[in-house]
């Protein structure tokens, strides 16, 4: 083309790309580079060297940077206004019934897992590699996910099914991921356990992360990975808390784009997390409730680093080839898998269920260990809350009703020693009272002896109240032949945000009566509740 500028050219030499644009609006180009197609953003480092490679080629000279600038503005344009449309995926990926999974290695390959067996692919759908990411080994058949715990410091065998359950399950595409929270003594191996477990799904430069600082920084460590590892924590403040569930469930972050005084930035992301610190640090409810709590034991036996982790490389394609074996099993086990009693996590058990008789194990044994292991959490999130013993001292004779200032009047009564009243944990205004408390009314529940509250609202003042009993005051409060008290309405309307509505005295199991019924009018049939599981 005579005369055309060098960034006209480089258009006409990105022909050959396929440009897209993601769901979110992103502009991305899958390219055709030493026989093989690599997806990357067009604003990414490497369009910019395949340009100026392209370019070079073409005319044994190199373009300058504002050629390749604008012609990426060109691109860029096609991309966003294309009729093409992709998602781009991190390490995992779904593709009409099987899973694949990124090698991250030169020639872009993924492993392609279906209910018949597993298989090194050029894949189907387009991955990108986030700066940091490592490659995978190709996967070695005939190998047994046994060799791993020759590499792993586990308190009992009930321990080791839940940390293969929780590989099992980071190498499925979909959440919800149960949160893998260790903790033991100096000298417990817990950064070493927690770089072994991200290693053998998602090798990364960095395996392991400090606390972030902001949700944003937690938010862009998940997007540009697929295992967030959190090492050495020694306390998880709330925030941090809440964003670890929102990533095990699914859940994003927006701020104000670069530049921009309207346009907003927006990530998501569902992934698997692991934690470590000396202390317990699921400690509430809403994080213990989505996690997988283990206390590692202290090392009794030592390697050199250089002998571990070289005897991990070699045995990390068997470890990879037996856990993509699992997978393949249940996925060919899903439809056949029932559960009865579904607990919190009720996808992931699925899954897990469905794997186990690839694994060898008994019907019952990973629900068993997973049960013992729940109850165990909810113990340390009752022992973390120094609301817990003077709530049992409260209700130890008769059931409490009042605001919420009456009751951590109550509560402030049962304390004798001022630090705890002065200790970060301990509520100091109603409010605060109000929100641990509904942190902490599933933990309760469960416990044994258990503790009901129950939140709601006077009907002729619109006073908010608490109520707090035992169990059996709640029966007896909820028994047809006990009169309804005048203060507050006979049946349920839901939790109604901080004050709450629902009046547990009327329903023995909790559950939100009044909105089935409003379900039922909207011609919705409410799923069944099940007594005893956290809604």
């Amino acid at each position: 083309m005579a005369g055309a500028s060098q960034a006209t050219l480089l258009v006409e030499l990105a022909t050959g790309a396929e440009l897209f644009r993601t769901p979110d609006g992103e502009a991305f180009a899958t390219i055709s580079t030493d026989g093989h197609r690599e997806t990357w953003p067009l604003r990414a480092r490497a369009v910019r060297r395949w340009l100026a490679r392209c370019y070079f080629d073409a005319h044994t000279a190199t373009p300058n940077a504002q050629a390749i600038q604008d012609a990426i503005g060109v691109l860029e344009g096609r991309a966003l206004f294309g009729d093409q449309e992709h998602r781009v995926h991190v390490r995992t990926a779904e593709h009409q019934g099987a899973i694949y999974l990124d090698l991250a290695d030169r020639h872009w390959r993924a492993v392609e897992v279906t209910a018949s067996g597993a298989r090194v692919v050029d894949p189907p759908v387009r991955f990108r590699r986030a700066r940091g990411m490592l490659s995978l080994p190709e996967p070695a058949p005939g190998g047994s996910i046994d060799v791993l715990k020759s590499f792993g410091n586990f308190a009992s065998e009930e321990d080791w099914i839940l940390v293969v359950a929780w590989l099992v399950a980071a190498l499925r595409p979909a959440g919800p991921y149960p949160v893998l929270a260790l903790h033991g003594e100096q000298g417990s191996a817990k950064s070493t356990e927690t770089r072994i477990l991200r290693q053998t799904v998602d090798p990364n430069k960095a395996p392991l992360r400090a606390a972030p600082k902001t949700g944003h920084d937690l938010i862009i460590a998940a997007t540009n990975g697929w295992v967030v590892a959190l090492d050495n924590l020694s306390h998880l403040q709330g925030w941090l808390s809440d964003g670890i569930c929102r990533l095990a469930t699914g859940g994003g972050f927006a701020t104000r784009e670069l530049y921009s005084d309207a346009e907003e930035a927006i990530f998501e992301a569902q992934r698997p997390v692991i934690l470590n610190g000396i202390e317990e640090l699921a400690t509430r409810g809403d994080l213990q409730d989505r996690s997988i709590v283990l206390e590692l034991p202290r090392i009794r036996r030592h390697r050199t680093e250089e002998t571990f982790w070289a005897e991990f490389e070699r045995a990390h394609p068997q470890i990879l080839g037996a856990l993509l074996d699992v997978v393949s099993a249940a996925m060919a086990n899903m439809e056949t898998t029932e559960l009865t009693d579904l607990p919190r996590m009720a996808d992931f058990a699925a899954w897990v269920m469905a794997a186990s008789p690839a694994m060898g194990w008994d019907p019952g044994d990973f629900l068993d260990a997973y049960d013992e292991n729940r109850e165990a959490a909810n113990e340390i999130t009752l022992e973390a809350s120094p609301l817990v013993g003077p709530l049992r001292v409260l209700v130890a004779s008769e059931e409490f009703e009042g605001t919420a200032t009456e009751l951590l009047v109550a509560l402030n009564d049962q304390v004798n020693d001022e630090r705890i009243q002065k200790s970060r944990e301990w509520p100091k205004s109603a409010s605060a009272l109000s929100g641990a408390l509904r942190r902490l009314a599933p933990n309760l529940r469960r416990a044994d002896p258990g503790i009901e509250i129950n939140f709601d609202r006077e009907a002729h003042t619109g006073r908010r109240v608490i109520w707090v009993g035992s169990p059996e005051q709640a029966r007896k409060s909820a028994s047809p032949a006990s009169p309804a008290s005048p203060a507050s309405p006979t049946h349920a309307q839901g939790d109604g945000g901080d004050g709450g509505d629902g009046d547990f005295r009327t329903q023995s199991d909790g559950h939100d009566q009044g909105g089935a019924e409003d379900l039922r009018r909207l011609g919705i049939d409410p799923l069944p509740y099940q007594p005893g599981r956290p809604e």
